[in-house]
């Protein structure tokens, strides 16, 4: 097979290759099986792509071939398996191979196939620690919890092997652009998103709703992002894509570890492997901190997880960063604790954020509703934008996204702007047969709207900030966008007339039956 490879085929093979996990492990876990053993075959391919092109300059000195794939790449060393023979310590090799892809498709049939490919991924994870470090640790491949009893694991990781040895899976950069490989990262994470259900929600967010939450948020060249809730990684590849051009740091939080590492791999397939993405608990315990202070960022955008029950209500009294002094929420909705840590975390006079949430974060009241009130009263939220319901596979609820503005504080330049911006776009999408979406043309229009900041009948108005404090700072957006529609006006009499004469047809056809039935009947 030769030329090169289209999103198609690509995406296509690559899903195929799940037919192996398909209805014998759940999506939710089966993913990172699949994610993982298809980021081997890429950097495996990445690896000999480059390794053959060095050695038209080195010649056969295949230490210093390995030297600059180090430096300018990352490594894949060698995996040597060895036994002590005797008490000397003296070992005998029972096998030597690289660690990469084709080694363990040569060893498809091995008894100890699942072993085999946790040692690989263990020995790649040790040799690129700056990179990798971590990424692998909770995938096992050997698991009999996961992936069945010794038959049936081997038979299966065989068969996923030899799926993914396809020639339309030949991800050599030479044959497969970047951007291919990352797009079929991102098709499969959505993919399984729509099988895994309400568990999609801890690693997904719609390529729609990212595209629109990341131009909202505007990252310019220069800036520093965050996403304190990043998931697999998808908002922040939006997000980057936005500044058009590599001059950006990316920067992430996620509390899930099997996630955590699929953003790790996400970021390292569309090049982005200096992102800092860690491992932690955002509300109870962040990491990105920086002398013991929370980091401060340009840019921060995040879908974080819809009213999160037991988010650490409890500890945000005694908070060492400080980040719910104007008041602790609910401890059973963690809504506005997480948009709480994103403004704090947005660099002051200037920071952006942007942030999806249910509805519920617009009206209620009691904590939430004070902690609303005084982040209008501070001028920093620029505006509310109501979606349509269904855009989600973990719910069909409606959502909104808020932006904050930092530079509307006083002292930034746009501290005399003091309205609030609505748009209900609740009644623009793309039907589909389980989830609806959006299309390039709704987000266009919203965009335009929200750059414009302009009135526009039964879609968008911007509020003074004394009409929401007469709705006591209520964000529903219908108190704000009025969409009623009028009926159309009915005249009675006439459609009075049209019963009547309806009527006198009735009886006319009832008396023509009468007629027919009793000649059959003489």
């Amino acid at each position: 097979m030769s030329g090169r490879i289209d999103q198609k085929d690509i995406n296509n093979a690559a899903w195929a290759a799940c037919d192996t996990f398909r209805g014998v492990v759940d999506p939710a876990q089966y993913k990172d099986y699949i994610l993982v053993m298809l980021f081997l075959k890429y950097i495996s391919d990445v690896w000999q792509d480059h390794y053959t092109e060095y050695q038209k300059q080195y010649g056969a000195d295949d230490v210093r071939i390995r030297r600059k794939l180090e430096r300018e790449r990352f490594v894949l060393p060698l995996v040597r398996l060895a036994e002590k023979t005797d008490n000397s310590g003296k070992e005998t090799v029972l096998d030597e191979f690289p660690a990469t892809f084709y080694s363990l498709y040569e060893r498809r049939a091995a008894a100890n196939i699942g072993e085999l490919i946790n040692i690989v991924l263990d020995h790649i994870e040790e040799s690129n620690k700056s990179k990798l470090e971590g990424v692998f640790r909770n995938i096992d491949f050997n698991s009999e919890a996961n992936l069945g009893k010794t038959k049936d694991r081997n038979r299966r990781l065989k068969q996923l092997l030899e799926d993914l040895n396809k020639p339309q899976l030949d991800m050599r950069p030479s044959r497969v652009s970047e951007d291919v490989i990352g797009n079929t990262y991102i098709y499969l994470i959505e993919r399984f998103a729509s099988d895994s259900g309400k568990k999609a929600g801890e690693f997904f967010t719609p390529l729609k709703v990212t595209e629109l939450v990341a131009k909202l948020a505007g990252p310019k060249p220069g800036d520093r992002i965050c996403d304190p809730a990043c998931g697999s990684g998808g908002l922040l590849i939006q997000a980057a894509k936005e500044v058009g051009d590599r001059n950006f740091a990316l920067f992430g939080q996620e509390s899930n570890g099997s996630t955590w590492a699929l953003c790790r791999m996400n970021m390292f397939l569309h090049s982005f492997d200096s992102a800092r993405i860690e491992w932690c608990d955002t509300l109870n315990s962040p990491l990105l901190v920086e002398n013991d202070r929370l980091m401060k960022f340009n840019c921060v955008v995040a879908n974080p997880p819809f009213s999160l029950d037991k988010w650490g209500a409890e500890n945000a009294e005694s908070d060492q960063y400080n980040r719910f002094w104007r008041g602790v929420p609910p401890k059973s909705k963690g809504d506005w604790a997480f948009i709480s840590h994103m403004v704090e975390t947005a660099h002051e006079k200037q920071g952006r954020v942007a942030v999806v949430v249910p509805h519920g974060v617009l009206f209620r009241g009691a904590a939430e509703g004070r902690i609303r009130q005084k982040m209008i009263e501070e001028n920093l939220l620029d505006a509310v934008i109501g979606l349509p319901g269904n855009l989600f596979p973990t719910t069909n609820i409606p959502v909104a996204i808020l932006v904050f503005d930092r530079s509307r504080e006083k002292g930034g330049v746009r501290e005399d702007c003091r309205n609030v911006l609505f748009v209900d776009a609740s009644r623009e999408f793309v039907s589909g047969k389980n989830q609806n979406t959006l299309s390039e043309e709704h987000l266009a229009r919203i965009m335009e709207v929200y750059k414009s900041r302009s009135e526009v009948e039964k879609y968008a108005h911007v509020a003074e900030f004394t009409e929401i404090k007469e709705n006591d700072f209520n964000l529903n957006i219908p108190r704000y966008v009025d969409t009623f529609e009028e009926e159309e006006e009915i005249d009675i009499d006439a459609v009075q007339a049209e019963i009547d004469e309806l009527e006198k047809e009735l009886a006319s056809v009832r008396a023509q039956m009468a007629e027919k039935i009793a000649q059959i009947q003489r």
